[in-house]
């Protein structure tokens, strides 16, 4: 077959356009990768290359008054595993379930890392020993993707004194990865839980770092690799607490083992809180990084609830010590003074509503004035008292007063004691319309009982206002300015007298004598609550309080104690609270004498 020499040359020239056209395809693609696109496709080479490794900040520390470490950090190691699926994940581990103890807990929480972020390292064993890290580190040839990291793991150097108030940190879970995505937060980093690691989360947190590992085409660490400058990790800073540790520390060694109760010790002029304890405690070092089933079912499962922080949390009638507050109210509306008599004197009952209400003492009191009767703390004369208010006042005041809202504390745990928040609404709804009688609650209400649940916190705040000017101050763990609620609407002069009055409750012939302190006056008011329930032997079971200040004359110091579920009374809290102001007082002594040799 033969062609026209015209149509070889046409045929040339066409041929000659198409290879012309390929060639400059090809060129610009070339141009295009090469030039134009020279940063996008390095950094994704880069990408590929290295692993962004993600290096833990460490925590601010937590200090008390004093700067004594209340929380802080020190080197620990993490165990992670470099990969690309799930398959290989599983298979890894299932190796190395032969050469460490690795858990079925492990084994799933490592795939469910894996699967909430596959561009992190799942993390195997977050918090491993030095000897899990020398058997893996002699193994490190079978386990090319294996990442052994250090990583600052926190502490609380005191433990279960620090319980209650601290809280402690353990990885993010979906819920609360939800809320703070927005702030930065991923998965697998730790975050606070409760107490002051929660509360100021944020503030201690830290900025997360960056190390860069060059990995091969299998996700393997080449070792010796090339790799960038690392980012490095900034600690949060430091949280300045009010808490006075050495106070803390004595308050968990009177409770010891076994007894169950709470303390809450406060600066009454300013609000700073000295001391929070819930006892049994909790020891955060045991929550860290995620906690042993055993040791949770162990709380869980304990009758005294070390779970339930009886200082922010439990609700308590508050018995004789809002007797106080009851005082306040008829003072306030002017129906009473210090030296006012009630009708009748005590003969250790009040007859009212076809009934007899009793009176601590069964012989009874005769009769008494109001300081009288905040130091023999005689249930008749505030029976009558409570009708004298009546019961629409003595719920407004109680309300003026604060005893239905939270004190505003810097824990994120508080609960909102319970109140009465209308005459007759509340009632109405709570018994229904023909379910309670107004005089009833006069004088349930009088002695600190009926509807009437209060937080140890806002006794103490309650009190913190009596011994000063009557304003309450909001209390404050963290450092920082005070700030005030209006309060207590009584004279200086009459507050004081009212002080006074509580003297009398530590002095002979008081319901708290026994916990008088030599050359130390401590005003204060015991309380003996009915908790309706019975213990083995068929004796019933009180709320024990007490909730003292010192010195009287110019105080210092406000402590609220409450013991639940026990046979004595509140004789026995008010030891407690002079044992714990006597230490304080002390310390106080004993650090001006040092600062000023």
């Amino acid at each position: 077959m033969s062609f026209h020499p015209n149509d070889i040359v046409r045929r040339g020239r066409a041929a000659s356009v198409i290879v012309c056209g390929v060639l400059v395809f090809l060129l610009s693609a070339f141009f295009r990768a090469q030039v134009l696109h020279n940063q996008q496709y390095a950094l994704q080479s880069e990408e590929n290359r290295l692993r962004q490794i993600p290096t833990p900040a460490p925590r601010g520390l937590i200090v008390d008054r004093n700067n004594k470490p209340i929380a802080e950090n020190v080197v620990g190691y993490s165990v992670s595993l470099l990969t690309q699926n799930e398959d290989t994940l599983r298979a890894t581990l299932n190796r190395l379930r032969k050469t460490i103890n690795l858990t079925n807990a492990q084994f799933q929480d490592a795939i469910k890392r894996f699967h909430r972020d596959p561009t992190r390292p799942a993390v195997i064993v977050d918090d491993a020993s030095f000897d899990v890290v020398s058997v893996l580190e002699e193994h490190r040839m079978d386990y090319p993707s294996l990442l052994i990291q250090s990583s600052p793991k926190r502490i609380y150097p005191d433990g279960e004194a620090v319980g209650p108030f601290v809280g402690y940190i353990s990885e993010i879970n979906d819920t609360e990865l939800a809320k703070l995505a927005s702030a930065g937060y991923k998965p697998g980093q730790l975050v606070g839980k409760q107490g002051l690691e929660k509360q100021y989360e944020q503030y201690l947190r830290g900025r997360e770092g960056v190390r860069f590992l060059e990995v091969d085409a299998r996700n393997r660490i080449v070792t010796n690799g090339k790799a960038r400058e690392p980012v490095t990790p900034a600690q949060g800073p430091t949280l300045y607490t009010n808490i006075d540790l050495d106070l803390q520390e004595y308050i968990n060694t009177l409770f010891g083992d076994s007894l169950a109760g709470a303390v809450v010790a406060m600066v009454p002029k300013t609000g700073e809180v000295l001391a929070l304890y819930s006892s049994p405690s909790i020891d955060p070092n045991r929550f860290v990084g995620g906690v042993s089933q055993a040791y949770y079912d162990s709380l869980r499962n304990n009758p005294q609830q070390p779970l339930y922080n009886k200082a922010l949390q439990g609700q308590y009638a508050p018995g004789s010590t809002f007797k106080l507050a009851v005082s306040v109210i008829g003072l306030e509306d002017g129906l009473i003074t210090m030296d006012s008599h009630m009708p009748e004197p005590c003969i250790g009952y009040y007859y009212f509503g076809n009934r007899s209400w009793r009176c601590w003492k069964p012989e009874g009191h005769g009769s008494l004035d109001l300081k009288g009767a905040i130091a023999q703390s005689c249930d008749v004369y505030f029976y009558q008292l409570g009708q004298k208010i009546t019961l629409s006042r003595l719920v407004a005041g109680g309300l003026a007063l604060g005893f239905a809202k939270k004190t505003g504390i810097d824990l994120p745990e508080e609960n909102r004691p319970i109140f009465p928040t209308s005459v007759p609404g509340y009632f109405n709804q709570r018994w229904g319309p023909r379910g309670w009688t107004a005089g009833s609650e006069e004088l349930n209400l009088a002695i600190g009982q009926g509807e009437n649940s209060q937080t140890v916190l806002n006794m103490a705040q309650f009190y913190s206002a009596l011994a000063t000017d009557g304003r309450e101050p909001i209390p404050m763990v963290r450092r920082g300015t005070p700030r005030y609620e209006e309060g207590i609407k009584l004279s200086p002069q009459i507050l004081a007298q009212l002080r006074d009055a509580m003297l009398g409750v530590t002095q002979t012939g008081g319901t708290a004598a026994r916990a008088a302190i030599k050359g130390v006056n401590i005003a204060g008011k015991t309380g003996t609550a009915q908790t309706g329930r019975f213990d083995k032997n068929g004796k019933p079971l009180y709320y024990a309080w007490f909730a003292g200040m010192a010195p009287e004359e110019d105080p210092q110091i406000v402590v609220v104690v409450m013991v639940p579920n026990v046979t004595f009374e509140g004789a026995t809290s008010a030891t407690f609270a002079s044992k714990i102001i006597g230490h304080y007082l002390h310390a106080q002594v004993m650090n001006t004498i040092l600062t000023t040799r």
